[in-house]
């Protein structure tokens, strides 16, 4: 390979890090507008191993958009994130894949049972328990005129955390 091919492959992986850190910070954020911009035109999720749903990115967007609300605390740690591009005789296509690791701590949204608890954070408020998964994340983006966008992303969930309603009062 060329200075300039190599050149422009680490810009490359820069951009799709870039797509893979706003796609974490959109779904931590609920920006929902943002997490629609990362996909191709046809760009479709799977969440069905996590317990949620598979399809096109605005629907799936629409899904997330009302089922955050039971977690109005999120943050997604996406890391050891593995990139291959497609492959023309040494050169980079126009296509990558994206396996990274995940853990995703939640606070879920505090009730009636946690609000009489007696157990108050450090701003004097009851908290609530918190929600932890890991797993997998399957990204396949595309190059666009508009710079590398998600084509598919699936989540592989390999464990969570929910915490027992009994000790969590």
């Amino acid at each position: 390979m060329t200075q300039r091919v190599d050149l422009a492959t680490v810009m490359d992986r820069l951009a799709i890090d870039a797509v893979v850190t706003g796609y974490a910070v959109a779904v931590d954020d609920g920006a929902w507008t943002d997490y629609r911009a990362l996909f191709t035109a046809d760009g479709r999720a799977d969440y069905r191993t996590a317990g949620g749903i598979e399809g096109p990115a605005d629907e799936v967007a629409r899904w997330l958009s009302h089922t955050m609300l039971l977690f109005p605390v999120r943050q997604h740690l996406i890391v050891n994130r593995r990139l291959d591009f497609q492959d023309f005789g040494g050169y980079p296509g126009d296509r990558a894949r994206v396996r990274a690791d995940y853990m995703n701590p939640m606070r879920l949204v505090s009730g009636p049972d946690t609000a009489g608890s007696g157990d108050a954070g450090s701003n004097g408020r009851p908290t609530a328990p918190n929600f932890v998964s890991g797993g997998r994340y399957a990204f396949h983006l595309r190059r666009t005129d508009g710079g590398w966008r998600i084509r598919d992303v699936t989540v592989h969930e390999k464990w969570r955390n929910v915490p027992d309603p009994l000790t969590a009062r």
